[in-house]
């Protein structure tokens, strides 16, 4: 496998990942040659974090009268393998840390063949909606993750 930043021994950095969310690459997702779009793979994270998020039971981001929401502050993606139309994939997600008011999250693309095909890392940081601010995370949500952190350090 390529030189990837963010991953120093990848059997390591896979076996922490649990939570996935199953696509199948739509027509509509690929380019003339049927590859998978390299702007599709961003979309897929999205798809799985704002689910994982949901499992954590970090939600109130999706009620409009809430202040707090969040903001993806990087997103960095590599491509492993090629993606084709109606392939479909599994597309996983872990907490690697978090701080004050974000979070740092890895992802995982394989094919049905389990191969590797697209690795990606990136920074979510709760913010204020009013004036963008960043907030600090509540004590329900930051043991939620300091569980998620100790989880990955158990399997």
């Amino acid at each position: 496998m390529k030189h990837v930043s963010y991953i120093t021994d990848f059997e390591e950095w896979r076996k922490d990942f649990y939570f996935s969310i199953p696509i199948k690459v739509r027509f509509s997702e690929t380019d003339a040659y049927a590859h998978l779009n390299n702007t599709k793979p961003f979309i897929y994270f999205e798809e799985v974090r704002l689910d994982y998020f949901r499992s954590l039971g970090f939600t109130e981001w999706e009620n409009p009268t809430s202040d707090k929401g969040f903001v993806v502050a990087d997103l960095q993606c590599d491509f492993i393998r090629q993606v084709f139309f109606n392939e479909r994939l599994t597309v996983y997600i872990k907490l690697v840390s978090f701080g004050n008011s974000s979070v740092d999250l890895h992802y995982l693309i394989e094919n049905e063949s389990e191969e590797p095909c697209i690795v990606g890392r990136g920074a979510v940081v709760q913010i204020s909606k009013k004036d963008g601010t960043a907030v600090p995370w509540d004590g329900k949500i930051r043991k939620r993750f300091e569980e998620e952190i100790n989880k990955s350090k158990i399997t």
